[in-house]
């Protein structure tokens, strides 16, 4: 299935006091760009996530949006320094002997004291946090895609209708060609034969005019490359994987020969549906900017 290079993601994941929210969007690019914004806790893990971008992605300029939220305090650990809270014990002790005051020591007036009480935010567990958000990453690229393939089905089917109605217009300007030749053909000896009042029209110099003419407005060549072109490009899509590059070249190559066809033609109503066919052409060539 083809895909569009916009597209949307979005996933969450939890693990107690830590919760990721992963977004994901797309707009379109001739190559794969991809953009990280996320907290300085995860850089280490930024190649990796690209890793993970690149087996969902092949074009597009994807940014890639990481929210961290941590409960404040639940990774604190508090501690007392045994070695300096019994100085200060002893400290305290003496003084009191030598003074001759009361020594009696509450837990409140020692933990006061600098250093004795230690305040500590361990460190978080890194491999976990990135397995979370590894998964996170993965739901958010699924659901991308998903965007993605929905939208490349409803630009496949706007492309195939387009492709019809070339179809349609090839076929009558493949039909109409012979009828003007044959029409010049009549003009011309019409028009000889008024400038020679009862003279003889010379046959040979009509024929020789006319092949010129045939010639000079004949289209068959490009008509035939230009169906061929429809028809790759129906088959393009249809195939799986990134096909935008080659619907972009086989776009470029309809609008040349439609252009070729509009320029030789000088009849009205051919010309008419070459200008139908070039503007069928310039908005698959729009579409097809879309595709992957």
């Amino acid at each position: 299935m083809i895909r569009s290079m916009t597209g949307f993601g979005r996933a969450e994941s939890e693990r107690g006091n830590d919760k990721f929210t992963v977004e994901m969007k797309s707009v379109n690019n001739r190559f794969l760009d991809v953009s990280v914004r996320m907290p300085k806790i995860f850089n280490p893990y930024e190649a990796s996530l690209r890793e993970i971008v690149k087996r969902y992605a092949e074009r597009g300029k994807i940014d890639i949006y990481v929210n961290y939220e941590h409960e404040a305090g639940s990774d604190v650990v508090v501690t007392y320094n045994r070695a300096v809270a019994k100085q200060y014990a002893d400290a305290l002790k003496e003084m009191a002997a030598e003074l001759g005051i009361d020594g009696r020591i509450g837990i409140h007036q020692l933990a006061g004291y600098p250093d004795v009480l230690v305040v500590k935010e361990e460190d978080p567990d890194q491999a976990a946090l990135w397995g979370d958000l590894q998964a996170a990453v993965e739901r958010a690229a699924e659901e991308f895609v998903a965007a993605r393939e929905k939208e490349g089905a409803f630009l496949a089917q706007d492309i195939r209708k387009k492709l019809d109605l070339m179809r349609r217009e090839v076929a009558f300007i493949q039909d109409r060609a012979p009828a003007i030749v044959e029409e010049y053909r009549r003009q011309l000896t019409e028009k000889v034969q008024s400038l020679l009042s009862e003279g003889a029209v010379d046959e040979n110099r009509i024929v020789q005019e006319v092949t010129i003419y045939a010639d000079r407005v004949a289209v068959d060549e490009e008509l035939v490359r230009l169906k061929s072109h429809i028809e790759a490009m129906d088959h393009e899509l249809s195939r799986e994987g990134s096909i935008g590059k080659k619907l972009d070249f086989l776009a470029q190559e309809m609008n040349r020969e439609s252009n070729t066809i509009l320029s030789k033609s000088d009849d009205l109503v051919i010309s008419d549906h070459a200008i139908e066919l070039k503007t069928c052409v310039e908005k698959i060539r729009e579409q097809v900017q879309n595709i992957e």
